[in-house]
């Protein structure tokens, strides 16, 4: 099914993000940049995700945990 690559891509996203976030905690001189590039990087996955969900549908989707 097409939405689960892309779905795939959403987690990579997410990964990235989270990898950036320890970056800036690492690395104080460039940490406002690395996490201002890190919310938007989640940003993009989470609005990804939401356009597969209600363009693509997701099979199997529980109401109860969205």
């Amino acid at each position: 099914m097409p939405s689960n690559a892309i779905l795939r891509e959403v987690q990579q996203l997410y990964n990235v993000s989270d990898r950036l976030d320890l970056l800036a905690e690492e690395h104080p001189v460039v940490s406002e940049a690395l996490i201002t590039i890190s919310g938007s990087v989640r940003n993009t996955a989470t609005l990804l995700e939401v356009i597969v969900a209600t363009k693509m549908g997701l099979s199997g989707l529980d109401p109860a945990s969205a």
